[in-house]
């Protein structure tokens, strides 16, 4: 009887074990997902390919942000896309700082350094439908880059 036990026990942790390593396996994939769809935006907008922001963004999202006279700007974001030429590079940095996801909703950050000008931080909704994630909406801020003193030499 304790064998009966002792291997019953076993199947359900085994059971369990496979169980949750499929959660992480699909969590991981969701994640990978999630991640394709920032770096076409962080990519596209540096190295100038549009087609790759139309790959990221549903066709009716919109930007947000805060202007300096303390009033909401909204822009159009195919018009935000108009603005990056094909091929045309810019000066910007990217990087993914986080993810969160449950299901078919998720947020994200992203920092962007364009050095000597702004440091951006993008802050994403993203929605999976038809089999894939999109950038319904970015609110963004930006503080300016910080100047480095240099150094006078003395006479």
């Amino acid at each position: 009887m304790k064998l009966l036990k002792k291997i019953s026990l076993i199947v359900t942790v085994l059971n369990c074990s496979c169980f949750l390593f499929a959660q992480n396996t699909d969590n991981a994939f969701e994640i990978e997902q999630i991640t394709e769809t920032l770096m076409h935006y962080i990519e596209g907008t540096a190295n100038g390919e549009p087609d790759r922001l139309r790959q990221a963004f549903h066709p009716d999202f919109n930007l947000y942000t805060v202007t300096e006279a303390d009033s909401l700007r909204i822009r159009s974001g195919e018009k935000y896309i108009s603005n990056f030429q094909p091929g045309k590079k810019s000066n910007r940095v990217g990087r993914i700082i986080s993810i969160d996801f449950e299901k078919d909703a998720a947020i994200a950050k992203a920092e962007i350094v364009v050095p000597n000008w702004r440091i951006i931080t993008d802050y994403f909704l993203l929605l999976k439908y038809e089999g894939s994630w999109k950038i319904v909406h970015k609110s963004y801020t930006w503080k300016p880059f910080p100047v480095t003193a240099t150094k006078t030499k003395s006479d």
